[in-house]
């Protein structure tokens, strides 16, 4: 694509818009009231809007390397922060995909260079699923497990946060863990039981114990 198209597609962009409606942007700049959160993977090809069917200001999204929640990434912990405490989203969601680089290059016996400490996180997702994981002799299923178990402790990570806690104890605020079928364009819901998973670390994670 030549750069220069980027320009005159936003061009195209800004007429269809005011077609439609005149105040679109004014109403744009008015402000974000985001009923979402959206955490998914920095794939080029897993947008949040489009695989969602939603519009700009309906989902306040951060993305990077197969949608991970660490605790000590500064910019993950400020968006979710930001989302949370500020503009009051209802529901968070981490997305994850199949066919994820992100999950493949960390199963590979090799040295990544700088993307090592990053990877390490799936490395460790598969280390606390290990016997289920390896059971799976069809390698191609085995990633697409590791996708959503990678998805799920994600969401437990959110779960483990102050700023999570609080929303769920203020106004019941609820964490969704899903994955996109890149083969197929299909949004899945993996219906993950959260009461069960946290169930035996409840006691070790809970800020609010008031909470249960």
């Amino acid at each position: 694509m030549d750069i220069s198209s980027v320009f005159k597609n936003n061009e195209k962009w800004i007429e269809s818009k005011l077609a439609l409606d005149p105040q679109y942007f004014d109403k744009l700049a008015s402000g974000q009231y985001p009923e979402f959160l959206y955490i998914g993977c920095s794939d080029s090809r897993v947008t949040a809007e489009d695989l969602m069917g939603i519009q700009p200001g309906e989902a306040f999204v951060h993305r990077n390397i197969a949608n991970l929640v660490n605790n000590v990434d500064l910019n993950v912990m400020s968006v979710l922060n930001y989302a949370v405490r500020h503009l009051k989203v209802n529901h968070i969601v981490v997305c994850g995909h199949y066919n994820c680089g992100g999950v493949k290059a960390a199963m590979q016996p090799a040295d990544m260079g700088i993307l090592n400490p990053w990877l390490r996180n799936i490395r460790d997702v598969y280390r606390l699923h290990h016997d289920e994981l390896n059971a799976i002799q069809d390698e191609e299923k085995r990633y697409e497990r590791l996708v959503e178990l990678n998805v799920q402790e994600q969401c437990v990570n959110l779960i483990k946060t102050a700023a999570v806690q609080e929303a769920f104890k203020e106004r019941g605020l609820k964490v969704h863990g899903w994955v996109f079928d890149i083969h197929t364009g299909k949004l899945i819901d993996l219906k993950i039981d959260f009461d069960k998973i946290l169930k035996s670390i409840r006691e070790i994670y809970n800020l609010y114990p008031e909470v249960e």
